[in-house]
């Protein structure tokens, strides 16, 4: 089944599309790579907090929520002990009162079967709960160093418009276009690619009002192309 799976990736997937794809975004992401706090440490629970963080919510509005919020429990031990009230307050401005629980018992969780340090792996990230698998990953790619590619809303939008590929499946259950993102992922900085693609998808390919005739994909993409016929 794993062959024929590779197969049909190296049929839909072309090599000299997949190298046009890195070549151009990577040389996007030089120019262009936006700057958050969480994307200048290492520390696998201070990346954990900002992936539950921004889930649904910008970027820009998540920054000084999640200061804070390390600021307040810099570490699981710290977090395992937070009064709930006062971490609902705290994520009040994200509108995630209501995940106050979770986070605490995330914490919890994380102590009892790991003593307090979060694994680097995503089987083991997976058991947490509240981590799926995004999140399980981006701690992987980000904290660890780990080439596992990630898939958001963003990155889907991305590899359908550029590959030509239909559908309408939620992200996290689209076994499909995860096995695709993994094929067309760096190996080396991987986290630097998934971070790439996702400003990528915050500020050129956006859902609506997508910017192609900027685009550094458009002499490819079959989305740029069928819209602007060039």
């Amino acid at each position: 089944m794993r062959i024929l799976e590779e197969k049909r990736l190296s049929a839909l997937v072309d090599g000299k599309l997949k190298a046009y794809l890195r070549k151009k975004l990577r040389k996007w992401g030089e120019r262009n790579f936006r700057d958050f706090p969480w994307r200048h440490t290492r520390d696998p629970y201070a990346i954990l907090i900002a992936e539950i963080l921004l889930q649904r919510t910008s970027a820009r509005t998540v920054a000084p929520v999640y200061l804070e919020f390390l600021r307040r429990y810099p570490t699981l031990m710290t977090l395992s002990q937070a009064r709930e009230h006062e971490l609902s307050d705290l994520m009040r401005p994200l509108g995630l009162r209501s995940r106050a629980a979770n986070l605490k018992r995330l914490a919890i969780t994380a102590i009892a079967l790991y003593g307090g340090e979060l694994p680097d792996s995503e089987e083991e990230l997976l058991k947490l709960p509240g981590v799926g698998k995004y999140t399980a990953r981006a701690v992987c790619a980000n904290a660890y160093g780990h080439p596992l590619a990630v898939l958001d809303v963003n990155v889907a939008r991305i590899l359908r418009r550029f590959f030509g590929f239909d559908g309408t499946k939620i992200e996290r259950r689209d076994a499909f276009l995860w096995s695709v993102a993994q094929a067309v992922a760096l190996k080396r900085e991987t986290d630097r690619w998934n971070l790439t693609l996702i400003d990528f998808g915050a500020e050129v390919c956006r859902a609506t009002k997508p910017n192609c005739r900027d685009c550094p994909l458009r002499g490819k993409c079959q989305f740029s192309l069928n819209l602007l016929g060039n």
